[in-house]
């Protein structure tokens, strides 16, 4: 596929089309899903740093261990890699374009995933094997 450049005069066109209109309201939407679910996380993570504040490693281990505590703690990790893969979209839309604009998106996504499915793999490990 062609990339277009774009000029001052297309981007000064009212008529101008940029990309597919429903992928960007997807990508709305989610963001501020996510966003808002982050703020109703924010107790449980500053409760979490609080009670571990000064603690060893198995105090640790049996808080996020618990299963009050590790599923929500697990279901926030995801939910911030979504968040943070979202958001560096933005920036990365910002920079650059075209192949360069696809590589670096994959490796966004790439790195979202891998740091999610380590988290959250720790943090099930903890919750259900100890």
């Amino acid at each position: 596929m062609r990339e277009r450049i774009l000029t001052r005069e297309i981007i000064a066109d009212p008529k101008s089309k940029y990309g597919d209109a429903r992928a960007s309201t997807r990508h709305f939407i989610i963001q501020r899903a996510t966003g808002a679910s982050n703020i109703a996380f924010v107790g449980l993570l500053v409760f979490v740093v609080v009670r571990l504040a000064g603690q060893d490693r198995a105090a640790m281990a049996a808080m996020i261990g618990n299963g009050w505590v590790g599923i929500p703690l697990a279901i926030l990790l995801a939910i911030v890699t979504v968040h943070m893969r979202n958001g560096m979209r933005d920036i990365l839309e910002d920079y650059f374009a075209g192949r360069t604009y696809r590589f670096y998106m994959m490796v966004n996504t790439m790195f979202c995933i891998l740091i999610a499915l380590v988290g959250v793999a720790a943090i099930i490990k903890l919750v259900f094997w100890g």
